[in-house]
């Protein structure tokens, strides 16, 4: 995908790397003739090309093609090449009959290093899930003031606050509370997470994430999830629910609306997440 935003890879479980496209040409003789001119410096290079199985960038060109490429690009730029310890990977990918070359930044999977929290609960949002839907409710976070009113163990704080998300946290129940700022203290983030409802957080909030009370420590009643989902339209002015259950009927009777859905699968439990305004 081509686009002008220059996300960060890591920010997203289901991001590989970014390509920052130095140069472009419609065909591969134009771009090494381009390469000539390219200027890295005294840095280091080697070239990859994203046209195989595994990067799985269409359309897949065979390995003589691409080693051909690769060859005719090093030899054109004028820096030390170094197979091994490069300073800069150089991508080369062939995009709908359009060649780009630029360099490769490849993502961490930071969720992956989440999974083992010293506090867990089987029916916690899954580190990849929570990942994803903060960035589905902040996708440009810078300045955004964002909250979890039923933060459970912590799982959401988390991913925020290793993207450097500004959020808050609270729960009801004081035993997970206690769990979720284990949970922030185990990875280096200071806990922003205070016991209480969401009918005693204040307003102010941009965003306001919601994963609904679902497990054998906390009992919800319908009066209850209303009183969540009035409360969170009170406070913030754009709201994701995550749910077992539809709930379409509650979103509207606090005068939301949908704006988008997409259901979650881990085996043959599901989840609804829905973003509302």
């Amino acid at each position: 995908m081509i686009s002008k935003q220059k996300i960060a890879p890591s920010r997203s479980p289901f991001m590989r790397a970014r390509l920052n496209i130095l140069l472009e040409a419609n065909s591969i003789g134009q771009l090494v003739e381009m390469a000539g001119n390219l200027q890295l410096g005294e840095c280091t290079f080697k070239i990859h090309c994203l046209n195989n199985s595994e990067d799985a960038v269409e359309p897949k060109l065979n390995r003589t093609v691409r080693n051909d490429y690769m060859k005719q690009l090093g030899y054109a730029i004028k820096a030390e090449p170094d197979l091994h310890k490069p300073d800069i990977i150089l991508g080369l990918v062939l995009h709908e009959e359009r060649f780009y070359l630029g360099e490769l930044v490849y993502g961490e999977a930071v969720w992956f290093k989440h999974m083992q929290k010293p506090e867990m609960y089987s029916t916690a949002l899954s580190t990849r899930d929570a990942r994803a839907i903060v960035n589905i409710a902040a996708p440009y976070p810078e300045g955004l003031k964002i909250i979890d009113p039923c933060c459970g163990i912590g799982t959401v704080l988390v991913e925020a606050m290793s993207m450097g998300i500004a959020i808050e946290g609270r729960d009801i129940n004081k035993r997970v509370v206690w769990g979720s700022r284990i949970n922030l203290r185990h990875f280096g983030y200071e806990p922003n997470v205070e016991i209480g409802p969401i009918e005693e957080a204040k307003e102010g909030y941009d965003v306001a994430i919601i994963d609904m009370p679902y497990n054998l420590f906390t009992h919800t009643t319908g009066d209850l999830q209303q009183s969540i989902i009035a409360n969170a339209r009170r406070i913030a002015k754009r709201i994701v629910i995550v749910t077992i259950e539809t709930m379409d009927d509650m979103i509207h009777e606090a005068n939301l609306t949908i704006k988008e859905r997409a259901i979650l699968k881990k085996g043959k439990f599901e989840r609804q997440v829905i973003v509302c305004e």
